[in-house]
């Protein structure tokens, strides 16, 4: 029943998995880190054009290591959860400084990598040098939570155990990069969050979740709790030159490194905060209408405000945080951000 398991999902692939992914094309080690880091949390078809641009820009490692982190975030910019771009780049001169520029093929050294976990180390040299590793991604999680039937949240320790067991269980021996990309094709395409497509699953014969119609129940839900919100203005200040005020953000956190507008709590009052904080005098301000940006932990209620501010020479000297700029296009700059601006 174990070859059964890996045979017919590798004949469903052949006639109808996934075979002209550009990551898929001149496959490498270099080629499939990248797309497996962009595909953490994010779908196929908005990874596709943003893989491509990366890849134009930083064809190799070396390139990638040469770069800046601030150009690094310029080309993730708009595909959120920034800390894969700075583990990526991180990782990049990590290979240039420790492997002599090339990507490691033993799975503890790609495993020590920043931002790369078991199953992305698994994925990647399973898929690109075909080395049996076993792959535990969200797709592959609801695969073997419905057709095994297992209870709870797959985010707990004991159940991603269990889970674990039996994908190291179902990887064949041969054929590991096919059945890598199958799996995770079956979770993507029929096996889905809601409405899986049961009568199309090569794995529905045996799949406990069908036979007990309970393919809506499971994977177990995380437990819901109330997000909080947030409040926030986005200040657009520009001065006599036609430069924009920006924010350089902390190395990590929220938008880590990325170019934001300068921020102010609803209840400070602008005029005060703005000379208090930039050393600049306002002539008048106002608000524009607030949107709701949603993070995984938090709601963000952004308030954009246009501030118009006195010419005041000398105010405002660069430094490493704030800082004014003429061409926002150069900058990585978090969506909402960059909506705020190219909108005015």
């Amino acid at each position: 029943m174990l070859d059964a398991f890996s045979i017919r999902l590798l004949k469903w692939y052949k006639q109808y998995g996934r075979h002209d992914l550009p990551w898929q094309k001149n496959k490498s080690l270099y080629s499939v880190w990248v797309a497996e880091i962009m595909l953490q949390q994010t779908q196929v078809v908005t990874v596709i054009p943003y893989y491509q641009n990366f890849m134009q820009r930083f064809p190799d490692i070396a390139a990638l290591a040469a770069a800046t982190q601030d150009e690094v975030l310029r080309y993730w910019a708009g595909l959120g959860y920034y800390s894969r771009a700075r583990n990526l780049h991180k990782a990049a001169l990590c290979i240039a400084e420790s492997h002599q520029g090339a990507f490691p093929v033993s799975y503890d050294e790609v495993l020590a990598l920043p931002g790369i976990g078991p199953s992305t180390a698994g994925a990647i040299l399973a898929q690109a040098t075909g080395q049996r590793h076993a792959i535990l991604d969200g797709n592959v999680k609801r695969v073997l939570a419905r057709h095994q039937a297992i209870e709870g949240w797959p985010g707990q320790k004991v159940i991603e155990k269990q889970l674990w067991e039996y994908a190291e269980l179902y990887t064949p021996e041969s054929k590991v990069a096919d059945y890598t990309q199958a799996i995770m094709d079956l979770g993507a395409t029929l096996c889905t969050r809601s409405s899986p497509k049961c009568d199309d699953c090569p794995l529905v014969s045996d799949c406990l979740a069908h036979q007990q119609n309970r393919t809506d129940t499971l994977p177990t839900k995380k437990p819901r709790k109330a997000i909080p919100v947030k409040q926030k203005r986005f200040l657009i200040i520009r001065n006599k030159h036609g430069e924009m005020l920006m924010e350089k953000r902390p190395p990590s956190g929220i938008w880590g490194g990325m170019w934001s507008l300068p921020e102010l709590a609803m209840d400070e009052a602008v005029e005060v905060a703005v000379e208090k904080n930039w050393q600049l005098m306002v002539d008048s301000y106002s608000d524009l209408p607030s949107f709701r940006h949603t993070f995984s932990h938090f709601h963000l209620d952004i308030t954009p405000c246009e501030v118009d501010i006195r010419v005041v020479s000398g105010a405002v000297a660069d430094d490493e945080r704030y800082q004014w700029h003429a061409d926002i296009t150069l900058l990585a700059l978090a969506a909402p951000v960059s909506a705020i601006i190219h909108t005015k």
